[in-house]
């Protein structure tokens, strides 16, 4: 899934992505070791093929699976955030409601909620933008490209959805503790509502920063924080139980228990304390033919796990995040643990193995070494001519770019030097806009969005430039 420092000011002098003062003078040496280089790329890159690979039936067969897939999840997480968002209503305008009770003392949770909301429903409208401008592309690995694109944002979301249903939950608990346990302070439930959120905060951060690495971090660690919230939960609730108790109402407290028990087990977003918890720690999770199971338990169906396994295998989203929705689901007892991976049935069924998770590297280029650089496959000094050709919001030039080795994406631009790549006719900048506008002269007007998409799928085939996209705005 919420994380994000700006690109390099040094790599990007180094490879030209974006514009930079540069020596002014320049020995003989340097020219003659940059002629070099470029008459080596040109050989290279001259001798790549430009045909666009034909779009067999399978390939397109499968590319729209997982964009169907892509929108059932994003129609799922909707689904989700629809009863919050009546939720959160309910709290602000409900006679009685939590927002009219103590002051008003919880409106600021309530809004807490509701800012939150709205970068979840951003995140998933983007998605689904993304989804829509993929189904347009007409080159198969481009329109891929896309919907892997949508990937940080369904993750961010799923999580972000995830959290404020639990935070939902505790606004329910204060609503019910304020109506049934009067022995128990407003000004403490305040203070209780407000270490929650305390709590939640850093990785909703996380998740609304919509940087990949960061919403990757803070999906891995939901299990673990969803425990903790649980036991919050029960906290706070045991705590208004003695203090009810000790005001000598034992069948007040008795309801006020079923009542606050209640409120969690019917959201279904933190999971109860198991009355047994060792009976219930050799249980493990199975597929079986109708989902996940623990014990006689389901805990996610078939439909749902078909379509996380296309869209892991897709490389839309990543085994982690998948893995630790389905611990969440399955509650307590699989939520601590954090540090244990899912049973290999279910990891299969998941769409995990070997070629998966070769598609998720990491982001250092070794162990020790600096990011890789990432390269604006739509040159950013021409940014306000790709805007007027409808590259713009979840399709912004900052959107495609590719993290390649350091020589790699020296060697497109040139050589290490940008002002003297700039004097080469095959550097990349330079290549793909004279290619788009003598294509527009050719056309006699402006080309569409896919028809860019088009041309550029075709040249970073010939520069071996991977269809892999991440966002090059932020760092």
């Amino acid at each position: 899934m919420k994380l994000a420092v700006a690109l390099g000011c040094v790599a990007a002098l180094l490879t030209g992505c974006t514009a930079g003062a540069g020596r002014t003078e320049v020995r003989d040496e340097a020219v003659s070791h940059y002629n070099q280089t470029a008459r080596l790329a040109g050989r290279t890159f001259s001798s790549q093929k430009t045909a666009l690979p034909t779009a067999s039936g399978p390939e397109r067969q499968r590319v729209t699976q997982m964009q169907q897939a892509l929108l059932g999840a994003i129609d799922d997480v909707k689904r989700s955030t629809g009863g919050i968002a009546a939720s959160l209503r309910q709290f602000s305008t409900g006679r009685g409601g939590l927002g009219n009770r103590a002051n008003g003392a919880f409106n600021r949770s309530i809004g807490y909620g509701t800012q939150q909301l709205q970068w979840i429903h951003g995140a998933l409208g983007a998605a689904a933008t993304l989804a829509g401008a993929a189904s347009e592309a007409e080159d198969l690995d481009m329109e891929l490209g896309i919907l892997r694109m949508g990937g940080p944002r369904l993750q961010a979301a799923m999580s972000g959805a995830a959290l404020l249903a639990a935070w939902v939950d505790f606004l329910n608990l204060a609503e019910v503790m304020l109506r049934q346990c009067p022995l128990y302070s407003a000004e403490r439930l305040v203070a209780d509502v407000n270490r929650v959120q305390k709590r939640l905060e850093p990785s909703m951060r996380a998740l609304a920063s919509l940087d990949p690495g960061h919403v990757e971090a803070a999906a891995a660690a939901m299990p673990e924080l969803m425990c903790q919230l649980t036991r919050e939960f029960q906290s706070i609730r045991d705590a208004a139980r003695v203090a009810t108790e000790r005001g000598g109402q034992i069948m007040a407290a008795a309801q006020a228990m079923e009542m606050l028990t209640l409120v969690s087990g019917l959201k279904m977003s933190l999971s109860r304390l198991p009355p047994a918890a060792p009976a219930l720690l050799g249980v493990g999770l199975v597929m079986g033919s109708n989902g996940v199971m623990m014990g006689s338990q389901l805990i996610v169906t078939t439909e749902w796990v078909e379509r996380m396994r296309r869209l892991v295998q897709a490389g839309i989203l990543s085994v982690t995040a998948v893995s630790a929705a389905v611990r969440i689901q399955a509650g307590q007892v699989m939520m601590a643990q954090t540090r244990q991976d899912l049973p290999q049935g279910v990891r299969d069924a998941l769409g995990d193995g070997p070629e998966v998770r070769a598609m998720h590297e990491t982001g250092k280029a070794g162990a020790g070494m600096p990011e890789r650089p990432r390269h604006h496959v739509l040159p950013a000094e021409f940014r306000e001519w790709f805007e007027k050709r409808g590259f713009t919001g979840p399709m912004s030039i900052d959107q495609f770019c590719v993290e390649l080795e350091m020589a790699h994406h020296q060697a497109i631009h040139g050589g290490g030097n940008w002002r003297l790549g700039r004097t080469w006719p095959k550097e990349w900048n330079q290549m793909i806009m004279s290619v788009l506008r003598d294509a527009e002269t050719a056309a006699g007007r402006r080309l569409t969005r896919d028809q860019i998409l088009k041309i550029v799928a075709r040249y970073m085939r010939n520069y071996d430039i991977p269809m892999s996209f991440t966002s090059g705005r932020t760092r």
